[in-house]
């Protein structure tokens, strides 16, 4: 491709799919399977000090076992709001609060709940396909565009849109294969 216009479409193209890669990976990461895994606090915001923090800039989060994450706090102050904000956070799970440490014991998961995460899981799936279409439809206007004003011929428009159903399908099937890989790490006891 000797047009640079048509380059920065691809390149912006590849950058988006990989972002939408990126982003379902990391959301199954807290996503928990049974086992402790301190990513799935990665995202809790816990009120402290007038304003929203992440947990992991007020404490070590640590995993004392298989199945128990310790959460041990900088300042002992804060204890209460942790405990809050994980209850708070809907990730199902109860904190134990010694006054030294807060304690998330995870439970076995239940066939039911096990299914329930594998919906979650697969709608996660579903947006991620959705935003990769999103980006294809934003690189196949911006091929149109230049169609249209004459910018590429009609031969490398199509050439192009090939390229970009080429770069589509290989992100749907890493799309895929992260969703069969989640589900299955779910369904294992």
């Amino acid at each position: 491709m000797e047009n640079e216009k048509l380059e920065e479409i691809f390149l912006v193209l590849e950058d988006k799919l990989d972002k939408v890669v990126t982003v379902l990976k990391d959301e199954y990461q807290t996503i928990r399977a049974g086992r402790a895994n301190p990513h799935i606090l990665d995202r809790l915001q816990v009120e402290a000090y007038g304003g929203m923090s992440p947990l992991n800039q007020l404490g070590n989060v640590a995993v004392a076992d298989a199945r128990c994450l310790v959460i041990s706090p900088w300042d002992k102050s804060l204890l209460k709001a942790i405990e809050k904000a994980i209850l708070a956070s809907n990730i199902g799970l109860n904190p134990t609060n010694d006054g030294n440490v807060i304690r998330l014991v995870f439970p076995e998961l239940t066939e039911e709940r096990r299914k329930e995460l594998v919906k979650q899981v697969r709608r996660m799936g579903e947006d991620a396909k959705v935003a990769a279409r999103n980006v294809r439809r934003e690189a196949m206007d911006g091929i149109k565009k230049m169609k249209n004003g004459k910018e590429i011929s009609e031969d490398e428009a199509s050439n192009a849109e090939q390229d970009v159903e080429k770069d589509i399908s290989k992100c749907m099937e890493e799309l895929d294969k992260a969703v069969s890989a989640k589900e299955k790490e779910l369904m294992t006891i």
